[in-house]
């Protein structure tokens, strides 16, 4: 585990050789992203009833450096709606399981699959490797229904969209970000039409603290995801500009993480309080304990998570970040964070 204070006075140093992927390695995931996807759309399921619409890799390009992972999200026909997708996704996991037992061989790769502890579970977790593979890629394949349909780059989702996902929510046991699959090419929008710089900021912020849960029952570090869209949240809010100092941006989401619990913060780029049923849920929703952080492409999933999640760790490390060295000019005197509003509801619209 690196401790990254030692390197932060050389900070963008640091990003460039420690957490940037280099070509070699984007390309070996590519490579194997290639093969997965080409075997989904060709030959899974080409002796079934079902059809592959899509596939969407998730990647926002904030990845960090060797981390061999990558999510594919396969939208399938059968999925008609969110309830087909809760009741029969696993079937389609069943079915991609089956075929790529059943072809790694004569495809000249070699799948290894990760037992799932759930009896219907929402994932099919695999190991690919391949003689055109310097090293094994993990891979997370998730069927999803094309709630979307085919999105354009300026229009926003229909209302109907959110309100019968909704009504879903509220009138079943369906957890909250359940059905964010369905809006991943949104979240991934969301991510990565931000500035580069922006995006190693978002990569620094994410670099401890995650390769182990909290001990005991104290339960899980919030996701990764959290943590990103803070970290947007702080730029938008506090900078907004392509070139920016790191360490103050740096600075600035440790103070946020610091008061946690008065987060309240949500995005109205894909939904709004205009149509009825969305808004009265939203009010529900920046009403529960905090920190609350909606996922701008799905209304329903608050990843900061109240005390779902071990938020109190993070913000532990966060003051002890606050404290070091690194943060300090060149008199002793701590850098300035950005202006950013910790306490109350702030919808940032503006999407830069």
């Amino acid at each position: 585990h690196l401790d990254i204070r030692i390197w932060f006075p050389s900070k963008n140093k640091f990003i460039k050789d420690f957490l940037q992927p280099n070509r070699t390695f984007l390309d070996q995931i590519k490579k194997a992203v290639d093969i997965v996807c080409k075997f989904l759309k060709e030959n899974c399921f080409r002796h079934s009833t079902t059809k592959c619409q899509k596939i969407v890799k998730v990647s926002n390009g904030t990845a960090l450096k060797s981390s061999s992972h990558a999510d594919l999200v396969v939208f399938a026909d059968p999925l008609k709606s969110y309830t087909s997708q809760k009741n029969e996704r696993c079937n389609i996991i069943k079915e991609i399981h089956k075929q790529l037992e059943a072809c790694q061989q004569e495809k000249d790769f070699e799948v290894k699959f990760e037992i799932s502890k759930w009896k219907a579970p929402r994932v099919l977790s695999l190991t690919l490797k391949s003689k055109v593979l310097n090293e094994s890629v993990d891979f997370d394949v998730l069927p999803a229904f094309n709630a979307l349909g085919e999105l354009k780059s300026v229009s926003t989702p229909s209302p109907r969209i959110y309100a019968d996902l909704i009504y879903l929510h509220k009138s079943s046991d369906a957890l909250g970000g359940e059905f964010s699959t369905c809006f991943t090419e949104l979240e991934r929008n969301f991510v990565c039409s931000r500035p580069t710089k922006l995006k190693d900021l978002i990569r620094l912020t994410g670099t401890n603290g995650y390769d182990s849960s909290c001990p005991g029952h104290l339960g899980p570090l919030p996701p990764k995801y959290a943590l990103e869209l803070l970290t947007i949240y702080a730029w938008e809010q506090g900078s907004g500009a392509q070139d920016f100092d790191t360490a103050e941006g740096f600075w600035t989401v440790l103070e946020l993480i610091t008061n946690e619990q008065h987060l309240c913060v949500l995005w109205m780029v894909n939904y709004n309080f205009d149509d009825e049923i969305v808004r009265s849920f939203l009010l529900t929703q920046i009403q529960r304990t905090g920190p609350v952080i909606l996922d701008p492409a799905d209304p329903t999933g608050d990843v900061g998570g109240g005390d779902r999640w071990c938020w109190h760790l993070l913000a532990e490390e966060a003051t002890e970040w606050l404290l070091s060295l690194c943060f300090r000019d060149g008199s002793g005197c701590p850098i300035q964070s950005w202006k950013v509003p910790q306490l109350g509801i702030h919808s940032a619209t503006n999407n830069r």
